[in-house]
């Protein structure tokens, strides 16, 4: 329950809630600021009053029987399928392993599956001190009443303090249902998590408000703190094989007829790009100026063996489709190689390929923002420039 309090009396008209609320919430009415039906409560006219004539109050309903000094650890939902572990499961690990050193406790791993003991060593080997495994034919393939069931088994009796999945489609759709069981906090699509020094909570940073601004969430009154990450915002750790770890088993509390979905046949869809594995990727942006003039950046692409990427403007205006698309609503990537062309470089493009290891970048405008996260960059039309660099790298590859 939240309500957004306007003082009339200190309120001295000046419009700077207004202007800084994104949802249109407020108004103007005898020279006072008044709140709609609009308001989300996000807070962010409070700290824009000069005069401090707004107040935000929630109220947070308290868990019954919560203590949080019982909670501890960092745990990492290990995502599989097929019997190989996805990459973020990793990525995750390596950052787990940041924020349980910086809390002083262990790092675990929540496994669950059918058949998926043989991937143990795998996730000691990238960090985990402990594999809390729950094993059962039910758990073979996701889905959400049967992993969820197991996931709040785990949680509710070993009570971890941090909870991390892998902004996946599986992790979307698990994460948001196991926070809701426990009525605990949930941030998504995290971008950074570090531990604040003071407090000793999770600090989480993600995109907020389209892109424009970047939000740090806590949960101080509910437990586990939880996140989820996109694939490919933390690099891989090293894998080191001599890890010792412990594994503790646990059985699922479900069985199939309390399950409210089957799987009758899954149907393989040919995949047109492959971004996320991509270790060359060439993107064309507004700047391209149409879907015919993406044949040069396809054809850079073909060259150098990469995927072909593009900006929300280039996806919005159907020059391409939106599997291609790189960026906060479009794939987080993470090539050793990443050529931008014609993209101007928004925030929130930005926030999709800004830890590629190499970044060039191509535009006509040397006041362009991409400039300044580019490792290389090149002012020059796209149309001259690009051509140029496909007809060289074919000379050099030719040799």
């Amino acid at each position: 329950m939240a309500r957004l309090l306007i003082d009339k009396e200190a309120c001295t008209g000046c419009e700077a809630c207004l202007n800084e609320c994104p949802y249109g919430a407020l108004e103007m009415k005898d020279d006072v600021a008044i709140v709609n039906e609009k308001c989300t409560f996000c807070g962010a006219c409070v700290d824009v009053c000069p005069v401090e004539a707004i107040v935000l109050e929630k109220e947070e309903k308290e868990v019954e029987g919560l203590d949080i000094s019982e909670y501890k650890d960092v745990w990492v939902f290990i995502e599989h399928k097929g019997g190989k572990i996805s990459n973020v499961s990793f990525e995750l690990l390596g950052e787990g392993r940041k924020l349980a050193d910086a809390l002083g406790c262990k790092l675990s791993a929540m496994l669950l599956g059918d058949g998926v003991e043989e991937c143990t060593q795998e996730v000691i080997s990238y960090g985990a001190d402990t594999i809390y495994l729950t094993e059962n034919p039910i758990l073979k393939e996701y889905r959400t009443d049967s992993y969820t069931a197991g996931a709040v088994n785990l949680i509710r009796k070993y009570k971890p303090e941090i909870v991390i999945f892998g902004a996946t489609t599986q992790g979307r759709d698990f994460a948001g249902t196991v926070a809701t069981t426990l009525y605990t906090g949930l941030t998504a699509d995290c971008t950074g998590l570090d531990i604040d020094p003071d407090t000793k909570l999770l600090r989480q940073t993600r995109p907020a408000f389209g892109g424009n601004i970047m939000a740090t969430i806590l949960c101080p009154r509910h437990r586990p703190q939880m996140a989820t990450v996109r694939p490919k915002v933390f690099p891989m750790p090293e894998k080191d094989d001599s890890r010792k770890g412990e594994i503790i088993r646990e059985d699922l509390p479900i069985s199939e007829d309390k399950v409210r979905t089957r799987i009758l046949e899954f149907i393989q869809v040919a995949e047109t790009v492959n971004l996320m594995d991509a270790e060359i990727i060439v993107s064309g942006g507004r700047g391209v100026g149409g879907p015919e003039n993406f044949v040069v950046i396809r054809e850079l692409a073909n060259v150098l063996g990469g995927a072909v990427g593009a900006s929300r403007a280039a996806v919005d205006a159907g020059w391409i489709p939106y599997e291609h698309q790189v960026g906060q609503t479009g794939r987080t990537v993470r090539p050793k190689i990443y050529i931008a062309c014609g993209i101007s470089g928004s925030i929130q493009h930005q926030a999709g390929m800004k830890t590629s290891d190499i970044i060039i970048a191509i535009n006509k405008d040397p006041e362009a923002p991409i400039f300044k996260i580019a490792t290389y960059g090149i002012v020059a039309d796209l149309f001259q420039a690009v051509p140029m660099m496909t007809q060289e790298f074919k000379k050099r590859l030719a040799r």
